[in-house]
């Protein structure tokens, strides 16, 4: 799928939205088979799990936190140039293009670098399963709000009760964890 200034090779690079005028997904499109999307998201969250212990003992063998903080994002900024060479990106955005781009979208970074300095100076403090059941936890329950209204790019889906309580529950998990 090729834009006007960008080429990758995920087809959840490229959503589809259902509206006017889209045309439904033939069967065996990518479109349909996001099974793959999933087993990412289980990869992702595995990794979550063990990156904060990874961050925080460097920084305590280095006894430089913020040095070892940017040594993280400089192997992450290693990686996504690696991500990039293999997915095959080409060509590059124009002024014109990055017009158009809402005003919070651009300090995304600044939130990753608050995830990396809470777990620099708290996961060791407070253990990996209730710091990352807090960041899970609190990461869920924002995403429930920012579906049910619609924000940051995402499509409205409504809040319903079910979603409200697993939320609820998540919390209640992550209190037993902190707790016990």
């Amino acid at each position: 799928m090729q834009s006007s200034g960008v080429t990758v090779g995920l087809a959840a690079d490229h959503p589809r939205r259902a509206g006017p005028g889209a045309a439904s997904s033939p069967p065996g499109s990518p479109a349909l088979s996001k099974w793959y999307l999933y087993g990412l998201a289980l990869l992702a969250g595995i990794a979550n799990a063990v990156e904060p212990g990874q961050n925080a003992t460097l920084a305590k063998v280095t006894g430089q936190p913020m040095l070892a903080g940017l040594f993280c994002f400089a192997l992450a900024m290693a990686c996504i140039f690696g991500a990039m060479a293999i997915l095959r990106w080409r060509g590059a955005a124009r002024a014109g293009e990055a017009t158009p781009v809402p005003w919070w979208a651009w300090p995304g970074g600044i939130l990753g670098a608050g995830v990396v300095l809470a777990q620099l100076y708290v996961s060791e403090k407070v253990g990996a399963a209730p710091f990352l059941g807090c960041v899970i936890t609190a990461g869920v329950i924002g995403s429930i709000a920012l579906d049910h209204f619609g924000l940051v790019g995402f499509e409205r889906h409504p809040a319903s009760r079910w979603r409200v309580v697993g939320g609820a529950l998540m919390i209640a998990g992550v209190a037993l964890v902190a707790v016990f």
